[in-house]
């Protein structure tokens, strides 16, 4: 992707946005280091203007920042707006929700537990916990596994199933592959309590966040903490893909005690944290954890490309390099809050940013280029690094892939045309296309919005699978940059509607089961983390819009087609509609739209 400029998103309707988003930029810091204001060309201000180029380019309302070396916090500072329309500053000492980040506390936790000798990080959890409502056929799961996110188990976002009875299933033997769980993490919070003899947020306090002088920090987020906490921003819609310069809204109420990311902190205080990571353990008043139990908590056990091509997964935090330097990184997204931690633990320098409002991005650009910066800056670099490019979803450097006739098997047909910007025309109307992820786009035009238009390719031939497994094997190979050419793109789906173009040579009359009618529908979640989900039958197969493929494994059961230890139920048949749809732990209620 190209960089941003201003010119790519004067179209209509985001002129004005930039306009609002251009004027709202402010910094207020709260611990500065010494500036030369006589040389413009510092890390700080080098920094400060990518934030502000990449807060209009993000739509983000405001953003807090703590920077740290391993003698301690270099700066804090806060830009944009707690409140936009009133022109209210972030304050450097307000609380943002840190999400994912608390699971590298629970980590320290963990193995402060182990150095006393109360737990084996080996031994089966249920050992500890024999009330779990999990079941594990294919083998025992361990602390282990549950802190490098290998269990097999779900990523539920609630422990305790609404049915009384019910347990969760292991989806694969443990061990053998990376998939994110918050519900793992919360068993250790559990697991915490039992061992400690106190609940989880007492224990991260009394264990961590008081030895580190972390004193604004939370353990939990309740309700006595909104005062003190920015306010914060989702989108106004919840039923579609969110566009880069989609409306915000502010959000509710929000209280959560889960271990999987239940702190809520100050960017100073974030500071202090990453100084004691940047010390490998060592707080202002002794060790934290051991250097032995450092180098467990920073050891890469298992790939996890969710944080990187190039990161694997500790425990409770990624383990990555970043300009061939061995680095510790995580994020964290909240209902409202995205947030993000990198720390170089060969330069000493570490960052911490989190943004008042959730977009489906994290602040990965701006800790990375601050770490970047501070490096430079401690090998007295005479020339700084320059900035990120921030990319600009409008504009598509593969456009020819796309470009073309497609048409379902009605006869409907839609039009892609473009060179670095790519449209879309259906039914009569031409809509601009932005780009989501891989090979999916979204419009903020209200006729077509609810749905991504994803394009599908080609299966690779089995022999260039063969080729790039044995190219993988050869340990020797010099690394290379190139990439294997990308399949033809053969057709395009958006929503239930499934179109071809004239390189589709596969079937193109599909016959649904009859029980399908009774799953397909609009779904709504209300629990703390509010959701929703569209079940729909494409090509004849059932498939959750946005996620993935539905496999029938039981009756009214589904599993994903993509090997993840999720499953999907649908429950109440009546008047021939499933009026209760069960994934991720929560329950989603049938919803009719007009």
């Amino acid at each position: 992707m190209s960089s941003i400029t201003r010119r790519n998103f004067l179209s209509a309707g985001t002129a004005s946005a930039l306009a609002l988003a251009a004027s709202r930029f402010t910094v207020v810091e709260l611990h500065a280091a010494p500036k030369n204001s006589k040389n413009k060309n510092t890390p700080e201000v080098a920094l400060d203007n990518f934030i502000a180029a990449y807060m209009r380019a993000m739509n983000a309302p405001g953003m807090t920042l703590g920077t740290a070396s391993k003698s301690g916090t270099v700066r804090v500072a806060a830009y944009g707006f707690n409140d936009p329309d009133l022109k209210q500053k972030i304050d450097p000492a307000q609380l943002f929700h840190i999400g994912s980040i608390t699971k590298s506390f629970l980590s320290l936790v963990l193995l402060q537990l182990r150095e006393e000798g109360k737990i084996d990080f080996q031994r089966p959890v249920l050992e500890y916990l024999p009330w779990l409502p999990i079941e594990t056929p294919f083998a025992p799961v361990t602390t282990h596994h549950l802190l490098t996110h290998t269990s097999g188990l779900p990523d539920a976002l609630v422990l305790f199933p609404s049915e009384r009875t019910a347990k969760w299933q292991q989806g694969y033997k443990p061990g053998e592959k990376f998939y994110y769980s918050n519900m793992g993490f919360d068993i250790l919070g559990h697991l915490v309590e039992a061992l400690d003899g106190h609940s989880w947020p007492t224990a991260v306090k009394t264990r961590v966040i008081d030895r580190l002088r972390m004193t604004s920090t939370s353990s939990n987020i309740t309700n006595d903490l909104r005062p003190r906490t920015a306010k914060s921003y989702v989108p106004l819609f919840d039923d579609r893909p969110y566009p880069r310069m989609g409306k915000l809204t502010p959000a509710g109420g929000f209280q959560f005690d889960d271990a999987a990311g239940s702190i809520a902190s100050t960017a100073h205080d974030m500071t202090l944290y990453a100084q004691m990571l940047l010390n490998r353990g060592q707080g202002p008043d002794g060790r934290i954890i051991s250097e032995e139990s450092f180098v467990l908590m920073s050891k890469p056990y298992v790939k996890a490309e969710e944080f990187g091509p190039t990161a694997n997964y500790g425990y409770g935090i990624a383990v990555d390099t970043l300009d061939g330097h061995p680095v510790l990184r995580h994020t964290g997204g909240m209902p409202s809050f995205a947030s993000a931690i990198l720390l170089d633990l060969e330069t000493g320098a570490g960052a911490f940013a989190s943004i008042n409002a959730m977009q489906g991005y994290r602040p990965t650009q701006v800790v990375q280029y601050a770490v970047q910066l501070m490096s430079a800056a401690a090998a007295a670099t005479k020339s700084l690094p320059a900035a990120p490019a921030i990319d600009d979803p409008m504009t598509v450097a593969n456009a020819a892939d796309y470009v073309g006739s497609y048409v379902t098997s009605d006869g409907k047909k839609l039009d892609v045309s473009g060179d670095k910007q790519l449209f879309a025309a259906i039914n009569g109307k031409r809509v601009a296309l932005q780009h989501a992820e891989g090979d999916s786009f979204l419009t903020d035009d209200p006729e077509f919005a609810r749905y991504l238009f994803t394009f599908g390719r080609t299966k690779a031939p089995d022999s260039e699978k063969s080729d790039a497994k044995e190219s993988e094997s050869k340990t020797d190979a010099k690394p290379t940059e190139e990439k294997p050419k990308p399949q033809p793109v053969i057709e395009l789906t958006h929503g239930p509607d499934w179109y071809r173009n004239d390189r589709y040579t596969g079937a193109i009359d599909f016959k649904p089961s009859e029980t399908y009618k009774a799953f397909t529908g609009y779904y709504v979640a209300s629990g703390m983390f509010p959701a929703s989900a569209e079940i729909l039958v494409r090509k004849g197969e059932l498939w959750m819009e946005g996620a993935f493929q539905l496999q029938p494994i039981g009756e009214n059961e589904f599993a994903p087609d993509s090997g993840i230890p999720e499953r999907v139920e649908f429950l109440f048949v009546a008047g021939g509609k499933a009026r209760l749809m069960k994934f991720a732990g929560e329950d989603f209620w049938r919803f009719e739209r007009s």
